[in-house]
């Protein structure tokens, strides 16, 4: 498996050897060891999926600490491009984003750690999102930065977007005050 550094410090995208034959194709999804060997000393403790249509955005969403979450993000079907915003209050990149295609064709997986927004938006009807979460979920922690701030500008890859009254109610990033 190929790990490559993002331009944001923590942020880490996973490349596996993907076997194929004429029996279809194989590929490893998460190594303990290799985690370790990279100083990330992950205990995952729940799995989460989403499956969406083409234009739903979800996001940006975040757990304050003792809540916070590292995640493992991938794509099981379809594709979406994801995006990580740094919330780190000392890190040189704080509001920035970093973002990135995730498919079936690159099989690639996200590792985004505590004191970053998440978010994504699926690219292809029915695309399978999972993710592999190091904390658990606690509504009380639950903390949102507006998808389409004009601080942030993210470019969503979507002219149509389909976004909850939820996400569409979040704190904009002038606004937001990081836990991290």
């Amino acid at each position: 498996m190929k790990v490559q550094k993002t331009t944001i410090d923590g942020l880490l995208i996973f490349t596996p050897d993907v076997f194929k034959d004429d029996r279809g194709v194989f590929l490893e999804t998460y190594n303990k060891q290799l985690f370790s060997s990279l100083g990330l000393d992950v205990e995952f403790v729940q799995d989460n999926q989403s499956v969406s249509r083409k234009g739903v955005i979800r996001g940006m969403h975040l757990q304050a600490p003792p809540f916070a979450q590292g995640k493992l993000v991938r794509v099981i079907c379809g594709a979406v491009w994801d995006v990580a915003v740094d919330l780190r209050k000392t890190s040189p990149t704080f509001g920035k984003y970093f973002a990135l295609k995730l498919d079936t064709e690159n099989n690639s997986f996200f590792w985004i750690p505590e004191g970053f927004a998440h978010g994504f938006v699926a690219l292809e009807d029915n695309t399978i999102f999972q993710y592999k979460v190091d904390n658990y979920y606690n509504k009380d922690a639950e903390m949102s930065i507006r998808w389409n701030d004009p601080t942030l500008n993210i470019p969503w890859q979507t002219v149509s977007p389909i976004v909850s009254g939820k996400d569409q109610q979040s704190t904009l990033f002038k606004d937001f005050i990081s836990p991290f």
